[in-house]
């Protein structure tokens, strides 16, 4: 009888045991699926970003053929309707990488403006962004990033860029964050464009006759244009 039971324990701890093999070996099989099918997500991943990194970079080379991917200094520069004027200015050790980004990017204020404003296109586009660049070596960047930087700051461009220029220990103290133009000056571009709208009214009303050339009269942009410009004249109707 004893044997028996014996015989019958190791029996049933060898079931066990065969059943927490097989439990382990379902795990692991479960593991190594969900590693593979992670792969394979990380993959799709990086190809999709790679994809969209090589449509980015097309159409910056539609905007300025000669972009490279060396090191230098590049520029995002575009004029409004009203004639005001942005710029950004970045470093990179690969521009047209560093561009791409920025067009895929959400974080920074100019990532989201070149998807609020596009590129630039003479006839499509004429107020997106511009693209231009100067190569420096890697060691010349931050001195030349802070130089342009406040190069288009003296030139009346409101900066787009968040700091002064430089990386790390040779980033520039202080900040200009979102740059606006003075109460003041705003009030005086405000009266200048009524004061100019208030003489081309007049001009038009007596010595123009005001309408689309003909190869323009379906061009959407160039209808926007003409919108615009008979809305300026009657700013100035009112005013006078």
């Amino acid at each position: 009888m004893l044997r028996t039971d014996v015989l019958s324990l190791a029996h049933t701890e060898k079931s066990a045991a065969h059943i927490i093999l097989a439990a382990r070996a379902v795990v692991i099989g479960a593991v190594n699926l969900t590693r593979k099918e992670s792969d394979r997500v990380d993959y799709k991943n990086i190809a999709k970003a790679k994809a969209i990194e090589k449509q980015n970079k097309e159409r910056l080379l539609k905007v300025n053929p000669k972009l490279n991917d060396r090191s230098g200094i590049y520029f995002l520069l575009r004029e409004d309707e009203n004639g005001f004027k942005y710029a950004y200015i970045g470093q990179s050790v690969g521009i047209i990488t560093r561009l791409a980004s920025h067009m895929s990017g959400y974080e920074q204020h100019i990532d989201k403006s070149l998807k609020a404003h596009k590129l630039y296109d003479k006839e499509k586009n004429p107020y997106g962004w511009r693209v231009e660049f100067l190569n420096f070596p890697e060691s010349q960047l931050d001195e030349k990033e802070k130089y342009y930087i406040k190069l288009y700051a003296d030139k009346g461009y409101q900066l787009r860029n968040v700091s002064l220029g430089g990386q790390g220990e040779n980033r520039a103290s202080g900040s200009i964050g979102e740059r606006k133009a003075p109460k003041g000056y705003m009030q005086g571009i405000q009266q200048g464009r009524k004061n100019l709208a208030r003489e081309l009214s007049s001009i038009a009303e007596k010595h123009l006759r005001i309408e689309l050339r003909e190869d323009k009269v379906n061009n959407k942009v160039s209808q926007k244009q003409y919108e615009k410009f008979m809305d300026l004249l009657k700013v100035g109707e009112n005013n006078q």
